[in-house]
């Protein structure tokens, strides 16, 4: 396995991926997420992995194929009166190929971004966690992740069919 910074040519594969993650997501909260869709598109794909401070890392296996991805935006605050300055490093997706969890390709995803936010002076690495992804909330505490926040909710009852426009 290897991993490097995504190119274009990595589209297909970082598109079934993103599915991937979407369904989980519509499928957990089908009030929130629109099933059968993807977080990005194309064109807003290709501004991404053009971009230095939005990288997306893929992890390859033999064949150079992209089998799992970690979407990264460079944060910093500077010159806030009530804040520190400080420079983080924001994982806005991880994902594995689900036919390929349980591989260890997530921790090495993560400890690569671990790396490249220490080699660019970041502070620390940050995240959000849906909830409903027990799975990837165990997932980032077995790599050292603690709760820095966390946004609550209180859902107030609708109808059933406006649950889905």
């Amino acid at each position: 396995m290897n991993i490097r910074r995504a190119t274009e040519r990595d589209l297909p594969q970082i598109n079934k991926l993103l599915y991937q993650v979407h369904r989980l997501h519509a499928e957990g909260r089908p009030d929130i997420f629109r099933l059968g869709n993807k977080k990005y598109t194309d064109p807003e794909l290709l501004e991404i992995l053009t971009n230095d401070q939005t990288p997306v890392f893929v992890a390859t296996d033999e064949a150079d194929t992209a089998v799992g991805y970690a979407f990264c935006v460079y944060e910093e605050t500077k010159d806030n009166p009530s804040l520190c300055d400080r420079k983080t490093l924001y994982v806005d997706d991880l994902c594995v190929d689900e036919t390929l969890r349980g591989q260890h390709i997530g921790q090495a995803l993560y400890r690569y971004v671990l790396e490249e936010a220490e080699r660019n002076g970041c502070a620390a690495v940050t995240l959000n966690v849906w909830c409903l992804n027990s799975g990837a909330m165990r997932f980032y505490e077995k790599c050292g992740m603690t709760p820095l926040k966390i946004v609550m909710e209180q859902r107030l009852s609708q109808d059933e069919a406006s649950l889905h426009r």
